[in-house]
């Protein structure tokens, strides 16, 4: 059976699909090589059209550039043999890079140059690739002048393609397709509403069950002094790289960053596995999942200050910060947003202040109701004991739920649940952070930096 993409053009991708190709040696050399030639695309549209804004106040869109893309095809042969279709994917993914911005509701910022150290990755339109079945388990993807590559059909597309691309990591090529499924959002589940707590030594601590959830390690002990040798190894061949050879890698280089790229992968598909488990089951089993509206970015600066005014701590911040990235909050909302949608569910992020202070049964904020980093939350007023993260995580529902979610369903016991008098209090009586007329001036001074760029 064979699935080509359809012709109609206003239907967009809302759905991702993505499989392990298995091309030949041949096929993957030559896969590698356009992803270098669409990594400098990239970076050569980009500088073009910063030149053409600064010198003549004018921004190039992908309809002019195609025009100069195709002369370059004519005159460069390495940018000839990337397929004409990729290549012109790139530069409206360009275009889509700017709009989003200029968009004042997204906060991205100006499209980054592509450094080598970057996956290889080449678009393609959906009319370019033709799918056909060859087992239950197996397919065969039809690519611009490479032909038919099988890769390993895990699941079903069901759905129209309307974009393809190709990807590298450390365990090889895949490919991902952009398929309309035309699937809206179910109706309302009925189920109960929980809080949930993201944190380091428990990952997840849900309002509605007595014990956290607990990632596995994505590397273990062997795995990890591997890694560090792997890469000291490596600093110490790209060093003799830049002082001997000009910058050009060895093959004994090139193996040892394909070695940290494999295990890196094997700890990223690791920690992907289990955050798709975790958010696939929140969204399926509750009505509404109240989550901390946290800003990863900020959590996770460095702490190394400057010569004048070096940090404290360094190290531990950055184990700190490896910690709290490994946990993916950041990821974790972004899937609970669309199953959420997918499963009947609701998703309702609420200010993250004081969680760890406030006592779950009687609303008071009080740091001395949790002293440290310990595990117990013991409040000072009531005397209410719980395990702090389970506290945190009913303290999130509470919040949830005066929102925007349901106080039906609910799995909490009437002890903890908090009476509309008590639960619109403290919130107001938080001291006002220092930073707070600072950060009122920001979207102002970024909108003059998007106004310049432009």
């Amino acid at each position: 059976m064979s699935v080509a993409p359809a012709t109609v053009k206003h239907v967009k991708a809302d759905m991702g699909r993505r499989y392990r190709l298995y091309p030949t040696p041949e096929a993957e050399r030559r896969l590698t090589e356009w992803g270098h030639t669409a990594r400098a695309v990239w970076n050569v549209a980009l500088e073009q059209r910063m030149y053409v804004y600064q010198q003549r106040g004018h921004t190039l869109r992908s309809v002019e550039q195609c025009k100069h893309l195709t002369s370059a095809r004519a005159e460069l042969d390495w940018i000839a043999d990337l397929p004409a279709q990729a290549a012109q994917q790139i530069l409206r993914n360009l275009d889509r890079a700017y709009d989003n911005f200029w968009n004042p509701e997204l906060s991205a910022g100006f499209p980054a140059r592509k450094k080598r150290s970057h996956s290889l990755s080449i678009p393609l339109p959906g009319q370019a690739v033709e799918i056909r079945k060859l087992s239950r388990r197996w397919a065969e993807v039809r690519l611009p002048k490479l032909g038919w590559v099988r890769f390993r059909l895990s699941r079903t597309l069901g759905g129209t393609i309307r974009n393809a691309t190709l990807s590298q990591n450390g365990s090889g090529w895949h490919i991902s397709f952009g398929v309309h499924t035309g699937v809206k959002p179910a109706a309302p589940n009925g189920k109960p509403a929980c809080g949930v707590d993201f944190g380091i030594a428990a990952s997840a601590y849900i309002s509605t069950e007595s014990a956290p959830r607990i990632m596995p390690r994505s590397l273990t002990k062997a795995e990890k002094a591997r890694l560090k040798y792997l890469e000291r190894k490596q600093a110490r061949q790209l060093t003799y790289a830049k002082k001997h050879n000009g910058g050009k890698r060895s093959n004994r280089l090139r193996r040892t960053v394909a070695a940290v790229g494999k295990l890196r992968t094997r700890q990223a598909n690791r920690r992907s596995d289990f955050t798709h488990k975790l958010t696939t089951d929140l969204a399926k089993n509750h009505g509404m999942i109240g989550i901390e509206d946290l800003r990863v970015r900020n959590m996770t600066k460095s702490a190394k200050g400057t010569l004048d005014a070096p940090g404290r701590g360094i190290r531990q911040k950055s184990a700190l910060n490896r910690s709290i990235i490994d946990n993916t909050p950041g990821e974790r909302r972004r899937q609970l947003e669309y199953k959420a949608r997918l499963y009947g569910s609701k998703l309702i992020a609420v200010p993250p202040f004081h969680t760890s202070q406030t006592c779950a049964a009687c609303g008071i904020v009080d740091a001395e109701s949790r002293k440290g980093c310990g595990r117990l939350f013991a409040c000072t007023h009531c005397g209410h004991e719980d395990d702090a993260d389970h506290n945190a995580s009913v303290e999130i529902e509470a919040r949830a739920r005066r929102t925007g979610g349901s106080v039906t369903n609910s799995t909490r016991s009437t002890r903890q649940v908090r009476v509309p008098a008590t639960g619109q209090r403290r919130m107001r009586e938080a001291p006002k952070p220092a930073y707070a007329s600072e950060r009122e001036s920001l979207p102002a001074g970024r909108g003059i930096v998007k106004t310049a760029a432009r």
